[in-house]
């Protein structure tokens, strides 16, 4: 990494996290205890979740309801559940924080891949007294698909359960067991009380034969970036900048984000699906002109020569590998409420190019308890499965075990227009 890049690291010193898990397994609770322990809530926010009405100090952390945080919407306040993702940020001395408390029914699995396909880690949390439950099966098996980088297991509310060694041991060897299968192999597992706050940021004195670190020093050590700014270069053409001012009469500007790699002033780069090539110019910030940009920064790029781009090209450099693919082969977690079908139709978006595409074949569906592989000629919702696409033009993809932005994508219902289904090429 350069000193440019090592710079702007430690300006962009955040990390995305989700929550997942079974219904009551104290998602919201957790963020809520975060949010009061690193003083991510304001004090509006207590007042207004208070148990006692009529009072107008702070509420002590033993009166606050700490999932009232996070359940923004009157209905999830009123049924006790997430219905949406809530997105909360919070901080500490080390390090920023994003995270999405995702809703544990299944009812809204499809909320929960909304909220984990940014997320650089996760936390999947299980009831001590309930163990390794289907739902936290199907979130986890979801997360080895999506390519979860890190994977924190929560095993929660252990003062229900006397904070015993024995059943948190049992319960993490299960999700050992069950990922290894997957090949998951960053697994952390934490016994906690998100309601007292063991484990959470603070150690507290009820597991004192629990030797690893708190959730919120396993938060404060993960790395952020990864290798993605090592990748090859993939940069997905949003938006054509033409201000055709009296000071500007002939700029054009190429604007997105870098979804993986590196570019440089100077560098020759390709346009697909055209093939034709140029050299980079500038590269223009908010901020003004820089000499090198690295994923995930937002951009704009000019070039030397005048090329026909538009939204939903793609810039590489020329020696990137990509070819063009009008059959696709991926996983896919379908979230629809109608089920898929062989011989659909669906509109497919893929990074910023949207195109028609068919369902020729499911290959099989995924049972989420062995993790074995059945014949079906549907996809329900919230079933995983693997299936052959047919597009109506090529796109160019990478793997998503390569690139988890360009191997990605999304059906979308051509009559209703809602998103019904969360791809991954294989």
């Amino acid at each position: 990494m350069t000193e440019l890049n090592l710079e702007m690291t430690k300006e962009m010193e955040l990390l995305r996290l989700v929550t997942v898990g079974s219904v009551d397994d104290g998602k919201s609770t957790l963020i809520g205890r975060l949010l009061v322990d690193t003083k991510g809530a304001f004090e509006d926010q207590l007042l207004a979740v208070r148990k006692k009405k009529g009072e107008t100090k702070i509420a002590s952390a033993s009166e606050i309801d700490l999932a009232m945080l996070t359940d923004g919407l009157s209905a999830e306040r009123e049924q006790g559940i997430t219905i949406d993702v809530a997105y909360r940020y919070f901080a500490t001395p080390k390090r920023k924080f994003i995270m999405a408390d995702c809703p544990g029914h299944e009812q809204y699995t499809r909320n929960m891949v909304t909220g984990a396909s940014t997320a650089s880690a996760a936390i999947i949390l299980i009831d001590a007294r309930n163990g390794v439950m289907p739902q936290t099966k199907r979130h986890t098996h979801i997360l080895s698909l999506l390519g979860m980088p890190h994977l924190i297991v929560a095993i929660n509310k252990m003062d229900m359960v006397d904070h015993d060694q024995a059943t948190f041991e049992k319960i993490r060897q299960d999700m050992i067991d069950y990922c290894a299968k997957q090949g998951i192999k960053d697994l952390i597992c934490i016994p906690m009380s998100a309601l007292n706050g063991d484990m959470v940021a603070v150690r507290g004195d009820n597991m004192p034969w629990y030797e690893g670190d708190t959730l919120l020093e396993v938060f404060e050590s993960l790395p952020v970036l990864g290798e993605l700014d090592q990748q090859a270069f993939r940069f997905p053409v949003q938006l054509l900048n033409r201000p055709q001012t009296t000071d500007l009469p002939d700029y054009r500007g190429f604007m997105g984000t870098i979804s993986s790699g590196t570019v440089r002033v100077g560098d020759h780069l390709t346009v697909l699906p055209s093939g034709k090539s140029s050299t980079v110019k500038e590269i223009v910030t908010f901020d003004g002109n820089i000499e090198e940009a690295f994923a995930p920064q937002s951009i704009t790029i000019t070039l030397t020569d005048e090329i026909d781009i538009s939204r939903g090209d793609m810039l590489v450099h020329a020696d990137s590998g990509l070819e063009p693919r009008k059959e696709v082969t991926a996983n896919v977690c379908w979230i629809g409420d109608e089920p898929l079908e062989p011989k659909k139709k669906y509109w497919m978006k893929h990074t910023t190019n949207t195109l028609k595409a068919m369902v020729t074949e499911i290959d099989f569906k995924t049972d989420i308890h062995s993790l074995s592989h059945e014949k079906s000629d549907e996809l329900a919702m919230n079933e995983i499965g693997q299936i052959q696409l047919k597009l109506l033009k090529p796109i160019y993809a990478d793997k998503y075990a390569e690139n988890r932005f360009t191997g990605s994508f999304i059906l979308i219902d051509s009559f209703t227009n809602n998103t019904v289904g969360a791809g991954m090429i294989i």
